[in-house]
Protein backbone atom coordinates (compact mmCIF):
# COMPACT_ATOMS: atom_id res chain seq x y z
CA UNK A 1 0.00 0.00 0.00
CA UNK A 2 1.20 3.80 -0.78
CA UNK A 3 0.93 6.18 2.28
CA UNK A 4 -0.57 9.83 2.27
CA UNK A 5 0.34 11.93 4.79
CA UNK A 6 -0.49 15.59 4.98
CA UNK A 7 3.15 17.07 6.09
CA UNK A 8 1.35 20.37 7.59
CA UNK A 9 -0.32 18.10 10.54
CA UNK A 10 1.06 14.77 10.33
CA UNK A 11 -2.31 12.88 9.52
CA UNK A 12 -2.79 10.42 7.15
CA UNK A 13 -4.93 11.75 4.05
CA UNK A 14 -5.14 7.83 2.12
CA UNK A 15 -4.09 4.47 1.32
CA UNK A 16 -4.08 3.56 -2.12
CA UNK A 17 -3.02 -0.09 -3.50
CA UNK A 18 0.08 -0.99 -5.31
CA UNK A 19 -1.03 -2.08 -8.39
CA UNK A 20 0.17 -6.03 -9.20
CA UNK A 21 2.22 -7.81 -11.68
CA UNK A 22 -1.20 -8.80 -13.61
CA UNK A 23 -2.26 -4.86 -13.07
CA UNK A 24 0.86 -3.98 -14.73
CA UNK A 25 0.57 -5.65 -17.69
CA UNK A 26 -3.11 -5.07 -18.15
CA UNK A 27 -1.92 -1.39 -18.16
CA UNK A 28 1.13 -2.19 -20.49
CA UNK A 29 -1.51 -4.18 -23.46
CA UNK A 30 -3.53 -1.06 -23.11
CA UNK A 31 -0.60 1.31 -24.14
CA UNK A 32 0.59 -0.39 -27.04
CA UNK A 33 -3.27 -0.87 -28.57
CA UNK A 34 -4.06 2.66 -27.37
CA UNK A 35 -0.39 3.41 -29.89
CA UNK A 36 -1.78 1.77 -32.55
CA UNK A 37 -4.54 3.99 -33.29
CA UNK A 38 -2.82 6.95 -31.87
CA UNK A 39 -0.07 7.73 -33.83
CA UNK A 40 -2.39 7.07 -37.20
CA UNK A 41 -4.48 10.64 -35.73
CA UNK A 42 -4.32 13.47 -37.45
CA UNK A 43 -2.06 16.09 -35.33
CA UNK A 44 -5.22 18.18 -35.60
CA UNK A 45 -6.86 15.88 -33.59
CA UNK A 46 -3.77 15.40 -30.86
CA UNK A 47 -4.39 19.27 -30.90
CA UNK A 48 -7.96 19.27 -30.38
CA UNK A 49 -7.41 16.50 -27.08
CA UNK A 50 -4.85 18.61 -25.72
CA UNK A 51 -7.44 21.79 -25.19
CA UNK A 52 -9.68 19.73 -23.98
CA UNK A 53 -7.27 18.32 -21.34
CA UNK A 54 -7.15 21.90 -20.67
CA UNK A 55 -10.68 22.92 -20.09
CA UNK A 56 -10.22 19.54 -17.54
CA UNK A 57 -7.96 21.41 -15.48
CA UNK A 58 -9.37 24.35 -15.79
CA UNK A 59 -12.50 23.08 -13.79
CA UNK A 60 -11.09 21.35 -11.42
CA UNK A 61 -8.12 23.62 -10.66
CA UNK A 62 -9.16 24.15 -6.79
CA UNK A 63 -9.43 20.48 -6.75
CA UNK A 64 -6.42 19.69 -8.52
CA UNK A 65 -4.22 22.77 -6.08
CA UNK A 66 -5.80 21.44 -2.59
CA UNK A 67 -4.40 17.43 -3.41
CA UNK A 68 -1.21 19.19 -4.20
CA UNK A 69 -1.10 21.06 -0.86
CA UNK A 70 -2.38 18.15 1.20
CA UNK A 71 0.08 15.72 -0.24
CA UNK A 72 3.57 17.77 -0.17
CA UNK A 73 2.97 20.68 1.44
CA UNK A 74 3.11 23.32 -1.24
CA UNK A 75 1.38 26.66 -0.53
CA UNK A 76 -2.53 26.83 -1.79
CA UNK A 77 -1.45 29.73 -4.09
CA UNK A 78 1.46 28.40 -5.53
CA UNK A 79 -0.15 24.61 -6.23
CA UNK A 80 -3.21 27.24 -8.31
CA UNK A 81 -0.36 28.60 -10.01
CA UNK A 82 1.04 25.30 -10.73
CA UNK A 83 -2.35 23.54 -12.34
CA UNK A 84 -2.52 27.45 -14.41
CA UNK A 85 1.06 26.63 -15.80
CA UNK A 86 -0.23 22.98 -16.47
CA UNK A 87 -3.33 24.66 -18.66
CA UNK A 88 -0.59 27.34 -20.24
CA UNK A 89 1.78 23.95 -21.74
CA UNK A 90 -1.23 22.44 -22.80
CA UNK A 91 -2.97 25.44 -24.55
CA UNK A 92 1.24 26.18 -25.99
CA UNK A 93 1.50 22.55 -27.71
CA UNK A 94 -2.30 22.74 -29.50
CA UNK A 95 -1.37 25.89 -30.95
CA UNK A 96 2.11 26.06 -31.93
CA UNK A 97 2.79 22.43 -31.77
CA UNK A 98 1.42 20.94 -34.91
CA UNK A 99 4.09 23.50 -37.03
CA UNK A 100 6.78 22.21 -35.09
CA UNK A 101 6.12 18.70 -37.14
CA UNK A 102 5.78 20.19 -40.23
CA UNK A 103 8.43 17.79 -42.39
CA UNK A 104 11.48 20.03 -43.39
CA UNK A 105 13.30 19.67 -46.84
CA UNK A 106 16.67 20.36 -47.76
CA UNK A 107 18.03 20.13 -51.42
CA UNK A 108 21.16 17.57 -51.72
CA UNK A 109 24.54 18.31 -53.19
CA UNK A 110 24.76 14.92 -55.00
CA UNK A 111 20.79 16.38 -56.51
CA UNK A 112 17.34 15.14 -55.29
CA UNK A 113 16.20 16.13 -51.97
CA UNK A 114 15.70 15.13 -48.29
CA UNK A 115 12.71 15.13 -46.40
CA UNK A 116 12.78 15.12 -42.62
CA UNK A 117 9.94 13.60 -41.07
CA UNK A 118 8.86 13.73 -37.46
CA UNK A 119 7.34 10.24 -36.16
CA UNK A 120 5.61 8.67 -33.04
CA UNK A 121 7.44 5.84 -31.71
CA UNK A 122 5.17 4.22 -29.09
CA UNK A 123 4.62 4.21 -25.12
CA UNK A 124 7.12 6.03 -23.04
CA UNK A 125 7.33 5.81 -19.30
CA UNK A 126 7.65 9.01 -16.92
CA UNK A 127 9.55 8.32 -13.29
CA UNK A 128 8.54 11.40 -11.80
CA UNK A 129 9.01 13.49 -8.69
CA UNK A 130 7.16 14.96 -6.01
CA UNK A 131 7.81 18.69 -5.95
CA UNK A 132 6.18 19.72 -8.59
CA UNK A 133 3.91 17.30 -8.67
CA UNK A 134 1.35 18.19 -11.69
CA UNK A 135 3.69 20.61 -13.52
CA UNK A 136 6.38 17.76 -13.95
CA UNK A 137 4.00 15.34 -15.65
CA UNK A 138 2.11 17.69 -17.77
CA UNK A 139 5.00 18.62 -19.98
CA UNK A 140 5.66 15.46 -20.51
CA UNK A 141 2.22 14.68 -21.09
CA UNK A 142 1.48 17.56 -23.62
CA UNK A 143 4.51 16.53 -26.21
CA UNK A 144 3.79 12.81 -25.71
CA UNK A 145 0.01 13.44 -26.69
CA UNK A 146 0.35 16.00 -29.49
CA UNK A 147 3.71 13.65 -31.12
CA UNK A 148 1.34 10.53 -31.46
CA UNK A 149 3.16 8.57 -28.64
CA UNK A 150 1.46 7.29 -25.28
CA UNK A 151 2.35 7.91 -21.66
CA UNK A 152 2.85 5.62 -18.76
CA UNK A 153 3.52 7.23 -15.23
CA UNK A 154 5.40 6.00 -12.09
CA UNK A 155 4.30 9.14 -9.92
CA UNK A 156 6.52 9.42 -6.36
CA UNK A 157 4.99 7.65 -3.75
CA UNK A 158 3.57 10.40 -1.26
CA UNK A 159 1.74 11.85 -4.33
CA UNK A 160 -0.44 9.17 -5.44
CA UNK A 161 -3.42 11.24 -4.98
CA UNK A 162 -2.15 13.36 -7.58
CA UNK A 163 -0.72 10.57 -9.68
CA UNK A 164 -4.61 9.12 -9.62
CA UNK A 165 -6.16 12.91 -10.73
CA UNK A 166 -3.44 13.65 -13.60
CA UNK A 167 -4.73 10.28 -15.21
CA UNK A 168 -8.82 11.29 -14.44
CA UNK A 169 -8.16 14.48 -16.45
CA UNK A 170 -6.50 12.44 -19.08
CA UNK A 171 -10.07 10.08 -19.35
CA UNK A 172 -12.26 12.97 -18.60
CA UNK A 173 -11.21 14.98 -21.35
CA UNK A 174 -12.58 11.67 -23.90
CA UNK A 175 -9.08 10.31 -24.37
CA UNK A 176 -8.88 6.78 -26.30
CA UNK A 177 -8.34 3.82 -23.50
CA UNK A 178 -4.97 3.42 -22.63
CA UNK A 179 -3.33 6.64 -23.73
CA UNK A 180 -2.02 7.98 -20.92
CA UNK A 181 -1.94 5.79 -17.47
CA UNK A 182 -1.13 6.06 -13.90
CA UNK A 183 1.46 3.29 -13.16
CA UNK A 184 0.96 2.82 -8.91
CA UNK A 185 4.11 1.21 -8.42
CA UNK A 186 7.42 1.01 -6.18
CA UNK A 187 10.78 2.12 -7.48
CA UNK A 188 11.73 -1.78 -7.47
CA UNK A 189 8.85 -2.33 -10.38
CA UNK A 190 10.63 0.14 -12.98
CA UNK A 191 13.27 -2.29 -14.43
CA UNK A 192 10.88 -4.88 -15.52
CA UNK A 193 8.58 -2.16 -16.70
CA UNK A 194 11.52 -0.42 -19.11
CA UNK A 195 12.82 -3.76 -20.13
CA UNK A 196 9.44 -4.71 -21.45
CA UNK A 197 9.52 -4.60 -25.07
CA UNK A 198 6.21 -2.66 -25.50
CA UNK A 199 8.35 0.36 -23.77
CA UNK A 200 10.33 2.24 -26.25
CA UNK A 201 12.08 5.09 -24.33
CA UNK A 202 11.57 6.74 -20.10
CA UNK A 203 12.15 10.06 -18.64
CA UNK A 204 12.99 10.75 -15.38
CA UNK A 205 12.93 13.83 -13.19
CA UNK A 206 14.75 13.52 -9.22
CA UNK A 207 17.58 12.75 -7.89
CA UNK A 208 21.24 11.62 -9.01
CA UNK A 209 20.98 8.35 -8.07
CA UNK A 210 17.59 7.49 -9.06
CA UNK A 211 18.76 8.92 -12.44
CA UNK A 212 22.20 6.46 -12.53
CA UNK A 213 19.87 3.60 -11.97
CA UNK A 214 17.45 4.24 -14.54
CA UNK A 215 20.13 5.14 -17.31
CA UNK A 216 21.95 2.38 -16.40
CA UNK A 217 18.28 0.33 -17.11
CA UNK A 218 17.35 1.95 -20.24
CA UNK A 219 20.86 1.19 -21.55
CA UNK A 220 21.08 -2.49 -20.91
CA UNK A 221 17.84 -2.22 -22.99
CA UNK A 222 19.29 0.30 -25.38
CA UNK A 223 16.27 2.28 -24.91
CA UNK A 224 16.49 5.86 -25.20
CA UNK A 225 16.42 8.20 -21.86
CA UNK A 226 15.80 11.64 -20.95
CA UNK A 227 17.25 13.11 -17.23
CA UNK A 228 16.73 15.82 -15.39
CA UNK A 229 17.94 15.16 -12.12
CA UNK A 230 19.42 17.62 -8.99
CA UNK A 231 21.17 20.87 -8.99
CA UNK A 232 22.84 23.60 -6.76
CA UNK A 233 22.56 26.91 -9.03
CA UNK A 234 24.42 29.54 -8.64
CA UNK A 235 22.76 32.78 -7.97
CA UNK A 236 25.48 35.51 -8.89
CA UNK A 237 25.15 39.59 -8.11
CA UNK A 238 27.74 42.16 -9.77
CA UNK A 239 27.74 45.20 -8.78
CA UNK A 240 25.73 47.03 -11.64
CA UNK A 241 22.65 44.94 -10.59
CA UNK A 242 19.80 46.46 -9.01
CA UNK A 243 20.33 45.27 -5.32
CA UNK A 244 17.03 45.30 -3.84
CA UNK A 245 15.52 43.12 -6.85
CA UNK A 246 18.30 40.82 -6.57
CA UNK A 247 17.75 40.12 -2.73
CA UNK A 248 13.82 39.69 -3.37
CA UNK A 249 14.48 37.63 -6.18
CA UNK A 250 17.05 35.83 -3.99
CA UNK A 251 14.72 35.18 -1.14
CA UNK A 252 11.80 33.64 -3.51
CA UNK A 253 14.50 31.37 -5.12
CA UNK A 254 15.07 29.67 -1.38
CA UNK A 255 11.68 30.09 -0.19
CA UNK A 256 9.75 29.07 -3.28
CA UNK A 257 8.15 25.28 -2.96
CA UNK A 258 9.77 25.66 0.97
CA UNK A 259 13.47 25.33 -1.03
CA UNK A 260 12.29 22.28 -3.13
CA UNK A 261 13.07 23.00 -6.25
CA UNK A 262 15.77 21.89 -8.36
CA UNK A 263 16.61 25.18 -10.54
CA UNK A 264 15.84 28.21 -7.67
CA UNK A 265 19.53 29.67 -6.79
CA UNK A 266 20.73 27.86 -3.91
CA UNK A 267 24.47 29.11 -4.17
CA UNK A 268 24.22 32.94 -3.56
CA UNK A 269 27.65 34.41 -5.09
CA UNK A 270 28.16 38.16 -4.58
CA UNK A 271 30.88 40.38 -5.28
CA UNK A 272 32.73 41.41 -2.53
CA UNK A 273 32.04 45.05 -3.27
CA UNK A 274 28.36 44.79 -2.50
CA UNK A 275 28.49 41.62 -0.07
CA UNK A 276 28.61 42.94 2.85
CA UNK A 277 24.77 45.16 1.63
CA UNK A 278 23.32 42.36 0.08
CA UNK A 279 23.86 39.98 3.32
CA UNK A 280 22.39 42.86 5.20
CA UNK A 281 19.24 42.75 3.21
CA UNK A 282 18.79 38.90 2.53
CA UNK A 283 19.17 38.39 6.53
CA UNK A 284 16.58 40.78 7.15
CA UNK A 285 14.08 39.50 4.13
CA UNK A 286 14.95 35.55 4.85
CA UNK A 287 14.53 36.38 9.15
CA UNK A 288 10.97 37.56 7.83
CA UNK A 289 9.96 34.97 6.10
CA UNK A 290 6.81 33.56 7.60
CA UNK A 291 6.14 29.12 7.56
CA UNK A 292 2.33 27.98 8.22
CA UNK A 293 -0.32 26.94 7.04
CA UNK A 294 -0.49 26.26 3.22
CA UNK A 295 -3.63 27.33 2.97
CA UNK A 296 -3.20 30.50 4.60
CA UNK A 297 -3.23 33.50 1.95
CA UNK A 298 -0.68 35.18 4.50
CA UNK A 299 1.80 31.88 4.21
CA UNK A 300 5.13 32.69 2.65
CA UNK A 301 6.09 28.76 2.81
CA UNK A 302 4.20 25.82 4.17
CA UNK A 303 6.30 22.75 5.09
CA UNK A 304 8.48 20.41 3.77
CA UNK A 305 7.22 17.23 1.53
CA UNK A 306 7.81 15.01 4.66
CA UNK A 307 9.14 14.53 7.84
CA UNK A 308 12.12 12.52 6.25
CA UNK A 309 12.83 15.10 3.95
CA UNK A 310 13.00 17.74 6.81
CA UNK A 311 15.28 15.74 8.75
CA UNK A 312 17.78 15.15 5.63
CA UNK A 313 18.13 18.57 5.30
CA UNK A 314 18.41 19.15 9.54
CA UNK A 315 21.71 16.80 9.08
CA UNK A 316 22.85 18.12 6.20
CA UNK A 317 23.15 21.74 8.33
CA UNK A 318 24.95 19.74 10.69
CA UNK A 319 27.35 18.06 8.70
CA UNK A 320 28.09 21.32 7.45
CA UNK A 321 28.67 23.18 10.27
CA UNK A 322 30.81 19.93 11.06
CA UNK A 323 32.83 21.04 8.03
CA UNK A 324 33.63 24.47 8.85
CA UNK A 325 30.64 26.23 7.38
CA UNK A 326 28.72 29.46 9.70
CA UNK A 327 25.13 28.95 10.23
CA UNK A 328 24.29 32.48 10.64
CA UNK A 329 20.50 31.70 11.51
CA UNK A 330 17.39 29.77 11.02
CA UNK A 331 17.90 25.99 9.45
CA UNK A 332 15.68 24.84 12.87
CA UNK A 333 12.73 22.37 13.34
CA UNK A 334 9.52 24.60 14.07
CA UNK A 335 7.36 23.51 17.06
CA UNK A 336 4.29 21.73 16.12
CA UNK A 337 2.74 18.65 14.04
CA UNK A 338 3.84 19.51 10.63
CA UNK A 339 7.28 19.02 9.11
CA UNK A 340 8.25 22.60 9.36
CA UNK A 341 11.57 24.50 9.63
CA UNK A 342 13.23 28.05 9.66
CA UNK A 343 14.48 29.62 6.06
CA UNK A 344 18.70 30.05 6.92
CA UNK A 345 21.51 31.27 5.87
CA UNK A 346 24.94 29.35 5.48
CA UNK A 347 28.43 31.09 5.07
CA UNK A 348 31.73 30.05 5.03
CA UNK A 349 31.41 26.81 3.13
CA UNK A 350 34.48 25.09 2.14
CA UNK A 351 34.67 24.95 -1.44
CA UNK A 352 35.86 21.28 -1.55
CA UNK A 353 33.47 20.08 1.20
CA UNK A 354 30.86 17.19 0.54
CA UNK A 355 27.92 20.09 0.77
CA UNK A 356 29.35 21.59 -2.57
CA UNK A 357 28.67 17.78 -3.84
CA UNK A 358 24.90 17.67 -2.77
CA UNK A 359 21.96 19.21 -3.77
CA UNK A 360 20.02 21.29 -0.47
CA UNK A 361 16.27 20.48 -1.12
CA UNK A 362 15.32 23.08 1.49
CA UNK A 363 14.94 26.94 2.51
CA UNK A 364 18.89 27.03 2.94
CA UNK A 365 20.43 30.01 1.19
CA UNK A 366 24.56 28.93 1.06
CA UNK A 367 26.23 33.12 0.39
CA UNK A 368 29.09 33.34 -1.17
CA UNK A 369 31.71 36.46 -1.45
CA UNK A 370 33.67 36.90 -5.13
CA UNK A 371 36.68 39.30 -5.46
CA UNK A 372 35.40 39.78 -9.07
CA UNK A 373 33.90 37.88 -11.96
CA UNK A 374 36.35 35.16 -12.86
CA UNK A 375 36.12 34.21 -8.88
CA UNK A 376 31.83 34.33 -9.07
CA UNK A 377 32.82 31.60 -12.44
CA UNK A 378 34.84 29.65 -10.45
CA UNK A 379 33.05 29.29 -7.13
CA UNK A 380 29.48 28.39 -10.00
CA UNK A 381 31.38 26.05 -11.47
CA UNK A 382 33.05 24.26 -8.46
CA UNK A 383 30.19 21.68 -8.46
CA UNK A 384 29.06 18.50 -10.55
CA UNK A 385 25.94 19.53 -10.91
CA UNK A 386 25.40 21.61 -14.34
CA UNK A 387 21.45 22.62 -14.56
CA UNK A 388 20.53 26.38 -14.46
CA UNK A 389 22.17 30.11 -13.14
CA UNK A 390 20.74 33.25 -12.61
CA UNK A 391 23.01 36.06 -12.44
CA UNK A 392 22.20 39.73 -11.94
CA UNK A 393 24.03 42.24 -13.61
CA UNK A 394 23.16 45.04 -16.33
CA UNK A 395 27.00 44.97 -17.61
CA UNK A 396 26.31 43.88 -21.36
CA UNK A 397 30.43 42.55 -21.33
CA UNK A 398 29.57 40.17 -17.73
CA UNK A 399 26.30 39.30 -19.15
CA UNK A 400 28.04 37.46 -22.38
CA UNK A 401 31.11 35.67 -19.97
CA UNK A 402 28.26 34.46 -18.07
CA UNK A 403 26.81 32.82 -20.87
CA UNK A 404 29.91 31.77 -22.52
CA UNK A 405 31.28 30.77 -19.44
CA UNK A 406 28.88 28.86 -16.76
CA UNK A 407 28.50 25.52 -17.22
CA UNK A 408 25.07 24.96 -16.67
CA UNK A 409 21.92 23.74 -19.35
CA UNK A 410 20.53 27.30 -18.38
CA UNK A 411 21.36 31.00 -17.79
CA UNK A 412 18.83 33.74 -16.51
CA UNK A 413 19.63 37.24 -16.71
CA UNK A 414 18.56 39.83 -13.98
CA UNK A 415 15.55 37.33 -13.52
CA UNK A 416 14.98 33.99 -11.58
CA UNK A 417 15.17 30.73 -13.69
CA UNK A 418 11.80 29.66 -14.55
CA UNK A 419 10.45 26.49 -16.65
CA UNK A 420 8.00 27.59 -19.46
CA UNK A 421 6.50 25.52 -21.98
CA UNK A 422 8.32 27.46 -24.89
CA UNK A 423 11.91 27.07 -23.93
CA UNK A 424 13.97 24.08 -23.66
CA UNK A 425 14.96 22.82 -20.15
CA UNK A 426 17.43 20.63 -19.05
CA UNK A 427 21.39 20.53 -17.63
CA UNK A 428 24.51 19.23 -18.17
CA UNK A 429 26.88 17.35 -16.21
CA UNK A 430 25.56 15.39 -13.29
CA UNK A 431 22.23 17.21 -13.71
CA UNK A 432 21.16 14.93 -16.70
CA UNK A 433 20.82 15.13 -20.43
CA UNK A 434 18.17 15.95 -22.98
CA UNK A 435 16.02 18.56 -23.02
CA UNK A 436 11.67 19.30 -22.17
CA UNK A 437 9.63 22.01 -23.02
CA UNK A 438 9.95 23.76 -26.36
CA UNK A 439 10.42 21.85 -29.64
CA UNK A 440 13.41 20.45 -28.25
CA UNK A 441 11.19 18.50 -25.43
CA UNK A 442 8.95 17.65 -28.38
CA UNK A 443 11.29 16.15 -30.44
CA UNK A 444 12.89 13.85 -28.01
CA UNK A 445 11.33 10.91 -28.41
CA UNK A 446 10.25 11.02 -32.09
CA UNK A 447 12.00 9.32 -34.91
CA UNK A 448 13.60 11.77 -37.03
CA UNK A 449 13.12 9.69 -40.08
CA UNK A 450 15.11 10.96 -43.35
CA UNK A 451 13.19 10.84 -46.55
CA UNK A 452 15.39 10.57 -49.72
CA UNK A 453 13.54 11.55 -53.44
CA UNK A 454 15.59 11.52 -56.53
CA UNK A 455 15.75 15.15 -58.03
CA UNK A 456 12.49 15.59 -61.20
Amino acid sequence: MFKSVNPANGQEIATYAELSGAGVEDRLRKAAAAYQHWRKSPVSARADLLRKIAAQYEVNKDRLARMATMEMGKTYASAVGEVEKCIAAFHHYAKHGPAMLVPLRHALSTGGSAELHWLPQGPVLAVMPWNFPYWQVVRFIAPTILAGNVGLLKHASNVQGVAGLLEEMVVAAGAPVGLFQNLAVKSKAVGDIIADERIVAVTLTGSEGAGMAVAEQAGRQLKKVVLELGGSDPFIVMPSADLDTAVRMAVKARIQNTGQSCICGKRMIVHADIYEAFLEKFSAAMKAVKAGDPMDPATDMGPLSSFEQRDTVLQQLVEAKNQGAKLLFGGEALPGLGAYMSAGILTEVPLDSPLMREEIFGPIAMLFRAADIDEAIRIANNIPFGLGSSVWTNDAQEQQRFIRDIEAGMTAINQMLASSPEAPFGGIKRSGHGRELGTHGLHEFMNLKTVLRAAG
